[in-house]
């Protein structure tokens, strides 16, 4: 007798976040996906329920893949978050699909953000604290540097990824770089103001 092949969450997800990453997230439900697969619609069904359980579970898995690949490594601020900056534009670049699903609201797990909201955990005070350090700004003006910085390669990498603008990773990156050292600079100068 042949033995049955057991379809796992983990596999089901691998399949869902394949497909999003190549086909764009309306194009993944349960009969496509189960397609991908090569199995039923009974184990999705069964693993998630329903479409919306699916959602939320693929929303999350590609949350944590995301994460995993940015990664910590660094103990430089400056190339954590440029790191962070890098993996951000390759996904605009290379991914758009996962992008848009990811920071463009299609996600089921997506919200509005505040100021507040970009540097609020305390990991992300401790980058701010380190660059404040590198750069000899106050912690406040480091924060601004920084939520400026996230502000402009986020609308850099959604221009990238909706194929409004076209511009390479290294040329993207460049850009940024330029963009956080003005935002240095002005706060150096709004600081010596004061």
């Amino acid at each position: 007798m042949a033995r049955k092949v057991t379809i796992s969450k983990e596999m089901i997800l691998d399949a869902a976040l394949r497909m999003l990453i190549r086909d764009g997230y309306q194009k993944v439900n349960i009969k496509t996906l189960a397609a991908e697969i090569g199995c039923s619609t009974q184990p999705i069904a069964w693993h998630f329920e329903n479409m919306e359980g699916l959602r939320k579970a693929l929303a999350q898995y590609a949350k944590d893949h995301s994460r995993e690949r940015i990664g910590s490594g660094s103990e430089n601020a400056v190339d954590a978050f440029e790191r962070m900056g890098r993996e951000y534009i390759r996904m605009a670049t290379d991914e758009p699909n996962l992008f848009r699903f990811l920071y463009l609201g299609e996600s089921p797990l997506s919200r509005t953000y505040t100021m507040s909201d970009l540097f609020g955990d305390e990991n992300e005070n401790s980058i701010a604290e380190k660059i404040a350090e590198q750069t000899g700004l106050p912690i406040k003006s480091a924060v601004r540097c920084i939520q400026n910085t996230v502000i402009y390669s986020h609308g850099l990498a959604t221009m990238i990824a909706t194929g409004v603008f076209k511009a390479s990773p290294e040329d993207a990156m460049f850009m940024i770089k330029a963009a956080s050292e003005s935002f240095v600079m002005k706060e150096r100068m709004t600081d010596h103001e004061l």
